[in-house]
């Protein structure tokens, strides 16, 4: 039997390809869609075709409130089995439709954001908006929550996650909140720019 050769790990091999972890709710979860179609798979893929060799990790559960999340966040981490090089955080949608307090929203998307910065995470804070039936002021004070932590987290933030989506029933599903497929991809076709400069500044932190 001829021996085995084990050989030390070449210092100028590759870098490993980004792992890009997204926390949030059914709507990174790519709720009532088939895994292929959903957010993660669909920017995976985007991210592919424009070069960029990243990995996208599904971490929404559908339902999550902001205090489930980061109730999660930490056993989230763990399963990875990595520390990924960008979470984007895309939660707050049904800490709006049940109407809960801005200031537990606040709260625990602060928690979350401290966190990953004690991790040295970088992220990608993904906004939400509040529904006009909610009335102005509430409006006025959830929507404030995302520019407000992104500001003091110093963390790269996309104002609205539904951006071109929201309102357009040609792009939900018929639930009238959850995008469908071409939905996704427009959510996707948007971000892009900005996951991507994201990723550069990981990188670049990095180094």
């Amino acid at each position: 039997m001829l021996p085995v050769l084990a050989f030390a790990p070449n210092a100028d091999a590759a870098p490993r390809a980004p792992v890009i972890w997204a926390f949030g709710d059914s709507l990174s979860a790519g709720y009532g869609l088939p895994p292929a179609l959903g957010f993660t798979a669909r920017l995976e893929g985007a991210l592919r075709r424009a070069g960029v060799a990243a990995t996208v990790r599904n971490g929404g559960v559908a339902g999550d409130t902001a205090a489930q999340a980061r109730a999660r966040l930490r056993w989230g981490l763990r399963g990875l089995g990595i520390t990924p090089d960008l979470v984007i955080v895309e939660l707050g949608a049904n800490d709006m439709l049940r109407g809960l307090p801005v200031s537990q929203t606040r709260t625990n998307l602060d928690a979350i954001l401290t966190e990953l910065h004690e991790r040295r995470i970088p992220v990608l804070l993904a906004g939400m908006r509040a529904a006009p039936n909610l009335g102005p002021e509430y409006g006025r004070a959830f929507d404030g929550i995302y520019p407000a932590l992104a500001k003091k987290h110093g963390v790269a933030r996309y104002p609205f996650f539904l951006d071109g989506v929201a309102g357009n029933r040609a792009l939900l599903q018929a639930d009238g909140m959850h995008p469908n497929a071409r939905g996704v991809d427009i959510i996707v076709g948007r971000m892009l720019p900005g996951v991507r400069k994201a990723l550069r500044g990981s990188a670049a932190r990095a180094g």
